[in-house]
């Protein structure tokens, strides 16, 4: 009978025994998630997000893997496709934390994406950093969630300054998705930013479309017929194209000007010369680069036969923030709840980080000090830096 008992008593420790070795297990393979819109509306994002990634593997893989407390580690890149829709890059960041344990998250990069994915992985205690998300609310009262870019309510004033500084406008139009978090926002904070500069009623035309529209006819005719000197869109290339189309086709020829949404590669092969001449606030310009920043853009034109847009050279950043903080962790004990703890601690208090898109210093919390640049789209369809502006 004892000795049944004393059987009994080891079943039921081993299997304690187990889990407890299997959650301080010997770290092997540093696994990164990687949540990008491989699919829907922008398929240029999510490419240029999984071509930078899997360039800054090759780097490490070729260095014999991620050096961390003096021990070299394999890195494998855990991507999945958030098809460009919330409640998959949701479904994504779960499935890479419960199931993938991943260490860290890069990505979403549209805010639309970003937002609802934050939550999750603020909730399950995982850092992420979003590349390109510019909204407050990826980040907002939530401490496991960093970005690499700045944020909206800087860029409205970017604009709204701009553009009173260099033409001396005094009357804004604005067209923007009212039903995405990303253009809805920042057409508000630039609104704010126009009025605080030049008064109540100064935005003449505040237009609104919903996501998927591809007839903007009726917002442009009621633009043209305002007072408006220029106008401001921060819509995403593939509605950007539509819409400078057909505001030229019904007569618009004044300035329009854009966002960081614009700085994708396929711009200018969807809209053509109908955008020579524009101007857009973003991280980087790739026209006339130094150092550092063009190493990479020939690197990557080598490689995969374009230029890189921002959205791939911000998370080329994103990434060498996640290693900078892996490193600076000192180590990994196994356990992944301490580690996913000890790489958020090590990436809130990064300073003077010098990312190819500029220099970025964190003060505790995920958002930036950095500087966004004024880019003027050239006869030839090149974006050329033409100002920075810093906080």
């Amino acid at each position: 009978m004892r000795k049944c008992i004393v059987l009994l008593a080891l079943v039921l420790i081993l299997p304690l025994t187990a889990l407890s070795a299997a959650g301080k297990a010997e770290v092997k393979v540093i696994k990164i998630g990687i949540n990008a819109p491989l699919t829907g509306s922008i398929p240029k994002v999510g490419e240029g997000t999984k071509d930078s990634a899997e360039m800054w593997l090759s780097d490490i893989d070729k260095a014999g893997g991620l050096e961390v407390g003096g021990k070299k580690y394999k890195v494998k890149l855990v991507i999945e496709d958030n098809e460009s829709k919330a409640a998959s890059a949701v479904k994504a960041n779960t499935k890479m934390i419960t199931q993938d344990k991943v260490l860290i998250i890069i990505g979403p990069q549209s805010s639309k994406q970003a937002v609802p994915a934050g939550e999750v992985a603020n909730n399950y205690k995982t850092p992420m950093i979003s590349p390109w998300s510019t909204n407050p609310k990826t980040t907002l009262n939530r401490p496991w969630v960093f970005r690499a870019c700045f944020l909206d309510p800087f860029q409205g004033r970017v604009i709204a300054n701009f553009v009173t500084n260099q033409f001396h406008y005094t009357k804004a139009a604005v067209l923007y998705d009212i039903a995405s978090d990303y253009p809805k926002g920042l057409a508000e904070y630039f609104k704010k930013a126009w009025e605080k500069l030049h008064g109540p009623g100064s935005v003449v035309a505040y237009e609104s479309f919903t996501t998927g529209d591809k007839d903007f006819s009726a917002q442009l005719t009621a633009i043209i017929h305002s007072d408006a000197q220029f106008l401001f869109t921060p819509q995403y290339y593939n509605e950007v194209a539509l819409i400078v189309k057909q505001a030229h086709q019904l007569g618009w020829n004044k300035v329009i000007t854009g966002s960081d949404s614009w700085g994708s590669a396929e711009l200018v092969k969807l809209a053509g010369k109908d955008v020579y001449g524009d101007f857009f606030s973003t991280h980087y310009a790739a026209a006339g680069a130094k150092g550092a920043t063009k190493v990479f853009i020939d690197r990557y034109k080598a490689e995969y036969g374009y230029v890189p847009d921002d959205v791939a050279a911000l998370t080329w950043d994103a990434l060498n923030l996640a290693k900078t903080a892996i490193q600076n962790a000192g180590k990994l004990t196994g356990n992944i709840d301490t580690d996913r703890k000890n790489v958020r601690d090590a990436l809130a208090t990064i300073k003077n980080f010098k990312g190819i898109t500029g220099e970025m210093t964190f003060t505790g919390n995920g958002d930036p000090i950095k500087s966004a640049v004024i880019v003027r789209i050239n006869d030839k369809g090149q974006f050329t830096f033409f100002k920075q502006v810093k906080p």
